[in-house]
C-alpha cells in the first residue's frame, strides 16, 4: 500500500493534476484530495487502483527500509527521451526471449 503523501509526491515527480489522476483511476477527486492531506483513508481497493495508475504514468513506490518509505521516478528523463527515440525508431520485430515463458 501507499500513504497519502507518497501519492501527492508521485503526482509532482510524474507531473499530473489530481484531476488527471481522478480520470485515470476512476477514483473521486475529493477522495484522493482527503487522502494525500491524510484527512482520510479510504479503502484498500482505491489505494490499489491509485497505486497502479501512477505506477503506470511512471512512478515507482519504495517500501519502507532503513531510509524510510518514498516514491521516484521509474526512469530518469534523459533515460525516458533515449527510450522514446529507440521505440521510434521502427524496424523488424522480433520476439522477445524471455526464458520460462
Amino acid at each position: 500500500m501507499i500513504t497519502g503523501p507518497q501519492c501527492r509526491a508521485a503526482r509532482a515527480l510524474i507531473e499530473i493534476s489530481r484531476e488527471m489522476l481522478s480520470s485515470f483511476s476512476g477514483v473521486d477527486e475529493e477522495t484522493i484530495l482527503r487522502f494525500e492531506r491524510k484527512l482520510e483513508t479510504p479503502g484498500d481497493a482505491v489505494i490499489l487502483s491509485l497505486k497502479h495508475t501512477l505506477e503506470n504514468a511512471g512512478a515507482v513506490f519504495l517500501p519502507e527500509g532503513e531510509r524510510g518509505i518514498g516514491v521516484r521516478l521509474k526512469f530518469t528523463r534523459s533515460e525516458a527521451r533515449r527510450l522514446s527515440i529507440l521505440e521510434s525508431e521502427g524496424g523488424l520485430v522480433g520476439d522477445d526471449e524471455v526464458p520460462g515463458a
